[in-house]
Formats: C-alpha cells, structure tokens, sequence
C-alpha cells in the first residue's frame, strides 16, 4: 500500500471537486485529488454540456431567479442559501473566464455570455488550474472508505489505484466528498462513476442524508442511446407507436405518460418539429453531442421520428444528498464536508431540480466553501499532525463482512437486484406506498446479505463496495418517499396526491443496518 498524508483530500473529480481543491489550494493548504475515473474526463458534466445559475447582481433579476422555483420544490429551499450561491456563482464564473480563460462566446451586444458551459473545455481548464495550484491528482483511483482517529474525526481515506493495481491511503486532515449522486448504472451519460459511493461514506463515519425522497429523476434518452438532454424535448411531439399524439405526453409534466405508455411495452416515438431553424441551429451549437448518434444513424431528428425511452438519473439530478450543517458545507462529522450532487441541493432548490443550472451553480458554489472549509479545519490542526495520528477504516458492507464471505452475494448479483427495484418506472417513478414498502423489504434482506457476506480484493473491492452504495442509496429513498406521504417537489405519491401543510419540512434519512427517518428543523425556508 502506497501512504501519502496532505491537509486536504478531495475525493470526486468533476466541478465539485476541482473547484474545492482549488480553493483548498488557495487557502494555503496542500491537496490530493482521487478520482475513480480521469479528472477532467469523468462524471456528468465533462459529457455534455450546461447551463449556469448565472444572474448579474441586479435586485430584480435575482428576486426573479430566487422567486422561479420556489414553489416547483415545495417551498423548501432557503432564500439566504440561494442569494449565496448566486453572488458565489457570479464570481466563480467571471474568475474562470479571466484566470482559467474560458472562451465564453459574446452576444450581438458584444457582452460574453456567462450562463452555459461546454463540459469537455470546462472540465480541461480545471483540470489544468489545480495542476497549476499544486494538487496532486490520483486518477484512476476510487476510495474505497474513509479513515477516522480516535475521535470519530475523518482523517483521510483508503482506496485502490487501478492501473497499478495496488492499493493506497491517503492521511489528511480534513476531506472533502464530491462524488457525486448516484444514477444506479442506468446508462446515462457520463454516470457510470456516480455510484453514491459518497453517501455511504459519509453515513460510516456518522453523517446523515436529506432529501432523498427528491430522487425519482428520468431523462428522455433516445432508444438504445444514453444522452439525456431532456430540456430538448420541450421542441418535441411525442407519438404512440401506431403514429398517433400521445396525449399529454411532455418533457415538463408529462414525463409520467411516457412512463405509463413504456409500461404498456408499447414504444414512444418522438419528433423536434416544434423547432424553427434558429432554434436548431442554436440547439447543435449548444449541445452538439445530442446530435451525434442521430447523425450516425443517418436521423434528422427534426423531421423524422425516433424511439426514446427513459433512464433514472436518481440523486444525480435529484436533489438528496448527505446533509450540509454549515456555510462551509461541513456534514457535522469533524474533519468532513460534501460538496456537488453528493450534497443536498434542497438549499437552493427545495424538492425540485432540474439538469444542469442549479446544479452546476450548486457544484462551483458548494466546492468552493468546502474546499476553503476543509483547508481552514486542516490548517488548524497544526503541521503534521494529520500524517502522525493514528487512523482506523470506517468502511462495512462490502469490505468487512460480518459472516462468512465464501456465503455472500457476488457484487454482480447485489447490483442486478438493487437496479431490478431502483430502476423499473412503476417503482421509483410512479410511486405508490405499498410498492415502496415492499421494495424496501427486498433491499433491506438484500442490505443484510451483502453486510454479511459481500467482500472484494483489488477492482472487484471497488465493485463490491459500489454495490453497497447502490443498495444503501436506494433503502434511504425509499424509507425518505415512505416518510413523505404527499406529492412535493418531484416526490410525487399516486396515492397521495396533494401536497399536505403539516409535511412542510425536510426529511432526514440515515443509518445502515437500520434505517431511521425523522423531520428536519425549517430554519431559514422561505415562507
């Protein structure tokens, strides 16, 4: 095993997670980097393209952006929240077009336009300016669980070095989460890494989540393919099989007609003929991967129809994560803070959100305050005392099993199950109470299986460890939706169909063996 010790470990390798490290930088603290894939290349926003939370500091276009989705996520976020984020945001996005020099393009005024990012270049400038700020970067190297001290502080982390083959730790005094959420191998793009590993982390260690009820996500994808640009398809018209309108079939509040109709195993065609040739041109500008396997298949998807499906993008669009308990995004376990889709969102979007804008803005804002957050609470310690103290591994299912290992699931069989009840739209999407309950029954005998038995060296330590983050993301949303016996934000019930005054509140969600759920505190919602 190979040992290096640091201030600051950051563990993720997209937005999140490059702005974090360097903040940490900034503030004077040394860094390390471990990404399960390559930094720059890896997680949702370097395969496609975004949108940005970006509002000039002008009064009356912030309470209007403020003011848009408040009643979407139930009126559930923070108005304190969301004015930091935004003025967070603004800096962050005119600090990478002047140091990290980002070629944003310019409108027929000559002003640039700050509110959208090409990932592939985004993700490359990051990639260059913590490089440049002294990060040491492990690619290729998935954490495997975190470290503690005799304290219950996070004291750095374990992993596995992929091209090497060889195991490693990283001492730090303090470590940042930005792993993102976790989309349960669906197919989507660019979340084969977002597994939530994150989230089981930070549960072993003592954190709590919230808002996972928020996690019910699909995107429009066409047939057979795995881009999931849904907002394109407020330029669609969406057909039965038979060529026929499918009626009240929509991206925005039709999605669940999709849904039903995929139920059926019926197949849903699409068509972008609601785009006039500005809009297209400007579409293939904005997002010109949507267009690349169309383009291969010989598809003008303007004027001919294609088969779309659905995927579950779960907390990775969703908006539940671990709990932040602090403006420097600390999860009150010492030493720990979560930044990116690994966080809750609910600060700023309640129980509603969307892809990209929010989220992106969520990702430059919260990683840049956990990572100035960790390097303080680094620094603090004083120097070297993170490489002296002694560590213990907080990590259980899937690396310490409880029983017999040579009895326990393979990992491929703890995946397959915890998809066969994560993935169907008549469980998560279209969600009832008793489908749930039973769900959650299965998961929890699967929970106990793999924590006795599941176990892993080398790689399959990573995928065995993957399928217990899968498996513990799933019993939390479950266990929150149960808890949420009314339809807010994107937690809608079919059997409870309205929104009641009584749950205005947020949901906690923790524990692993067992798990407990209980109302948050409104501290600071808006009204």
């Amino acid at each position: 095993m190979s040992d290096h010790a640091t201030d600051v470990l950051v563990v993720g390798g997209g937005p999140a997670a490059t702005w974090a490290a360097l903040k940490a930088a900034e503030a004077g603290a040394r860094g390390v980097l471990a990404d399960k894939g390559y930094c720059g290349t890896s997680g949702a926003t370097a395969a496609g393209g975004t949108g940005v939370w970006y509002v000039p500091p002008e009064p009356a276009a912030r309470e209007a952006a403020m003011a848009s989705r408040e009643g979407l996520g139930g009126y559930l976020a923070d108005r304190r929240w969301m004015a930091r984020v935004l003025d967070e945001t603004y800096d962050r996005m005119n600090e990478l077009a002047v140091q990290g020099r980002y070629p944003f393009p310019t409108g027929p005024d000559g002003q640039p336009l700050r509110g959208g990012l090409q990932g592939p270049e985004y993700m490359r400038r990051m990639r260059i300016r913590i490089r440049r700020a002294g990060v040491r970067i492990l690619d290729h190297s998935p954490v495997t669980e975190l470290l503690t001290d005799a304290d219950g502080a996070v004291a750095g982390a374990d992993g596995y070095r992929r091209q090497l083959r060889e195991s490693y730790r990283v001492r730090a005094g303090a470590v940042v989460l930005a792993t993102g959420g976790c989309a349960f191998l669906s197919g989507a793009l660019g979340t084969n890494t977002n597994t939530g590993d994150g989230a089981l982390f930070a549960a072993e260690a003592g954190a709590v989540l919230s808002g996972m009820e928020f996690s019910n996500a699909y995107g429009i994808a066409p047939e057979g393919t795995s881009v999931t640009k849904t907002a394109f398809y407020s330029f669609a018209t969406l057909y039965q099989e038979d060529g026929s309108v499918l009626e009240g079939a929509a991206s925005q509040g039709g999605r669940s007609v999709i849904a039903r109709e995929l139920l059926t195993g019926a197949r849903v065609h699409a068509r972008l003929d609601r785009a006039d040739e500005g809009v297209r041109a400007a579409m293939r500008l904005a997002q010109p991967n949507f267009f690349l396997a169309f383009d291969r298949l010989g598809i003008d998807p303007f004027t001919d129809r294609f088969a779309v499906t659905l995927l579950a993008e779960g907390t990775v669009r969703g908006t539940g994560g671990i709990r932040i308990t602090g403006d420097d995004c600390d999860t009150g376990v010492p030493g720990l803070y979560a930044a990116g889709d690994a966080a809750t969102r609910e600060e700023i979007c309640g129980g509603f959100t969307g892809g990209g804008s929010h989220n992106a803005a969520w990702a430059i804002s919260s990683g840049s305050w956990a990572g100035r957050g960790a390097a303080g609470h680094a620094l603090s310690l004083g120097p070297d005392r993170a490489a002296g103290r002694p560590v213990t591994g907080a990590g259980g299912a899937g690396l310490r099993p409880t029983g017999s290992a040579a009895d326990g699931p393979h990992h491929r069989e703890a995946v397959a199950l915890v998809q066969q009840e994560a993935l169907p739209y008549d469980k998560n999407y279209l969600r009832r109470g008793d489908v749930l309950a039973a769900s959650l029954r299965t998961l929890d005998t699967a929970w106990s299986q793999l924590r006795a038995g599941l176990h892993g060296a080398g790689a399959d330590l990573v995928r065995a460890r993957q399928a217990a983050a899968m498996t513990a993301h799933a019993r939390w949303m479950y266990a929150a939706a149960l808890a949420r016996s009314e339809t807010r934000g994107m937690a809608k019930r079919l059997d409870h169909p309205d929104q009641d005054p009584a749950q205005h509140h947020r949901i906690l969600v923790g524990g692993l063996d067992r798990v407990w759920t209980g109302p948050a505190p409104r501290a600071g919602a808006a009204a």
